[in-house]
């Protein structure tokens, strides 16, 4: 019989998520004292210490990280139960825990601000990384649904296409590739180059494209940030290959040049993925439902 509340793991979670007890304290809106003794409650239950002291924070131990995966786990069934009880009675509410990788932030605030128009009462909790660190939340099971362009391969994950996701090179419009017409992707061996992180579903499919065509790009420069590469290349540091959904305001200004390459923009997809495994509440089918039915033509219209 277990001696925790759903209340110890709720405050656990939030210590693990934050690395501090002072942090999880505002987050939750509680004192500090309050976070420390539903922690050492935890703790005395289980008979097992959860976090350690870290330099000036703390980290979870071995157990700890193990109580982190089945307590997520449970809290999430919870929600889950409380949604779909909901559901039954009429409801059109519940909470989705949402990835999106960096890139798809560029249109996903416009994809769920048409969502919210049909369902108010949901509410999501959105969270943006590259597209390793997101896979990393999914396998812990921290998120509902999680909208990336290249899917992982394997069984673990269901993934359905909603949009086309089309990528091409970009430059400033003074570079002398920009004059250039039907030019060979070879054209660009030896160039200099602004890119993605390793990590980065983008910079995924810049490598494995260059890769195909035996193109080997000089990598002057490397960053986690569309924003900051696109300043880059503006600048004149070099090239870059990015999603044409990021720089359509910077192309339609003439601020960036779209390069015209043979076999080039590189259309790929958008999806929705999530572990196969996954029971959905009724919150994040409709999302779900929603992205696959009207996604794609939303960000047509907008990107």
């Amino acid at each position: 019989m277990r001696h925790y509340t759903l209340r110890q793991l709720d405050t656990f979670l939030e210590i693990a998520r934050t690395g501090s007890v002072s942090r999880a304290a505002e987050s939750l809106h509680v004192t500090q004292p309050a976070v420390s003794m539903q922690l050492k409650q935890l703790e005395e239950a289980l008979g097992i210490s959860l976090v350690e002291a870290y330099g000036r924070s703390i980290r979870l131990t071995a157990a700890g990280r193990d109580v982190q995966e089945f307590a997520q786990a449970a809290v999430t069934q919870l929600r889950q139960l409380d949604e779909s009880v909901a559901d039954l009675r009429g409801m059109r509410r519940g909470k989705i825990d949402l990835g999106v990788v960096s890139t798809a932030k560029y249109f996903v605030p416009m994809l769920l601000v048409q969502f919210r128009k049909q369902f108010p009462d949901i509410e999501i909790a959105l969270q943006i990384h590259n597209r390793e660190n997101m896979l990393r939340l999914m396998q812990r099971n921290e998120l509902d649904l999680l909208i990336m362009g290249h899917v992982p391969d394997t069984k673990v994950c269901s993934s359905t296409v909603f949009a086309t996701n089309p990528l091409g090179i970009v430059s400033a419009p003074n570079h002398p590739l920009s004059r250039r017409r039907k030019a060979p992707l070879a054209i660009l061996d030896g160039a200099d180059f602004v890119v993605r992180e390793v990590g980065s579903g983008t910079r995924d499919a810049m490598e494995r494209l260059f890769a195909e065509h035996a193109v080997t790009p000089k990598i002057v420069m490397e960053m986690p940030s569309n924003e900051s590469i696109k300043q880059a290349v503006m600048a004149g540091m070099g090239l870059t290959f990015l999603s044409l959904r990021t720089v359509r305001h910077e192309l339609a200004a003439g601020h960036l040049a779209l390069l015209d390459i043979v076999g080039l923009p590189l259309v790929r997809h958008w999806h929705v993925t999530h572990l196969r495994s996954k029971r959905h509440a009724p919150a994040a089918l409709m999302l779900k439902e929603f992205l696959i039915a009207q996604g794609g033509p939303l960000i047509n219209a907008w990107a």
